[in-house]
């Protein structure tokens, strides 16, 4: 009697989908409709999160031998070239400014027709005007590295902030159906809540499965990239300043 009385709850409910595959499978259009959208946030923000890594491990490499080449040599004109092979290398590209307005310059006052005649001739040659000039050059080098680093960091943040409530969106939406399919039925016993409700609760599962690696990474990679951009100015600040010393006019 209590075996029959279990199978007619069971009736009245529906097939109960014990497996999350089952459940996705078996959710309403709109909750499938959610989950879709939250995997889709999810690849996307893992291949965000794979890219940065490879990334900025090949700049912080690269930065590492270029300082290694930079603190060896004793002209800029040696270093320029050296400068070209980093081409992953925030700091090489923030060099590469400002030492290309530096020639600009140096070249015009001198009347010099080479890069290196330029640079190496003695004494001397700029006036405070031509420094605002380089630091600027490096600023505006600076400034395009760190947006280039921030590339897609956006998307986490958003993945982040909105996947919660998108799957949120989808359990209310599920709950509803639950409810609706229960005045339809006249029926409220736990069998018949249980499945809706389950598959329901999914989509706000998967939400937080896209939105916790997001934040956390986004967190990460944005602390790396203020490191990475104070080293940046750091190092623009001493390029100006050996500028200052050998080529400003006192």
């Amino acid at each position: 009697m209590k075996e029959a009385s279990s199978i007619a709850a069971m009736n009245l409910g529906g097939n109960f989908h014990g497996s999350l595959f089952d459940m996705v499978v078996h959710a309403g259009f709109v909750v499938q409709l959610v989950l879709l959208l939250l995997f889709l946030f999810s690849v996307v923000s893992w291949a965000i999160i794979l890219m940065k890594y490879v990334n900025i491990r090949k700049i912080r490499k690269e930065n590492s031998a270029f300082l290694s080449v930079y603190m060896k040599s004793t002209k800029l004109s040696e270093i320029f070239p050296e400068a070209k092979r980093y081409q992953n290398s925030t700091l090489a590209e923030v060099f590469r400014g400002g030492y290309t307005e530096l020639v600009k310059i140096t070249r015009v006052l001198r009347g010099t027709p080479t890069v290196k005649d330029a640079v190496e001739a003695a004494g001397p040659v700029l006036e405070i005007g031509g420094l605002d000039n380089v630091e600027r050059a490096l600023n505006r080098a600076c400034g395009t590295e760190t947006t280039k680093l921030e590339t897609a960091l956006g998307f986490l943040a958003t993945t982040g902030s909105a996947s919660p409530f998108i799957g949120l969106f989808g359990t209310v939406w599920g709950i509803m159906e639950t409810f609706k399919a229960i005045g339809a039925r006249g029926s409220a016993t736990l069998a018949v809540v249980a499945p809706g409700i389950s598959e329901a609760l999914i989509a706000t599962a998967a939400g937080l499965a896209a939105a916790i690696p997001a934040v956390v990474f986004y967190n990460y990679y944005l602390n790396r990239i203020k490191g990475m951009t104070l080293e940046m100015d750091n190092f623009a600040s001493e390029l100006l300043n050996i500028v200052e010393r050998f080529y400003v006019k006192r």
